[in-house]
């Protein structure tokens, strides 16, 4: 899975907290979202889309393994 959350973020100027508080998380589920440690779960990734007023598919971009 690809995650565009840190280009989203820093296209928006938002530093990792302000983006945790908004959606209410941690700044690490943050941090591990943007390293592709963590995969959210579907209402994260929807509360993360919908505060950047994207797509989830936008934002998260799901590659099968071949």
């Amino acid at each position: 899975m690809i995650v565009a959350v840190k280009n989203a973020r820093k296209q928006h100027g938002i530093t990792q907290d302000e983006l945790a508080k908004a959606v209410g998380v941690t700044r690490q589920t943050i941090i591990s979202l943007e390293t592709g440690r963590y995969n959210a779960s579907l209402q994260l990734a929807h509360r993360i889309a919908k505060y950047f007023g994207v797509k989830i598919e936008d934002i998260f971009i799901f590659e099968e393994d071949e």
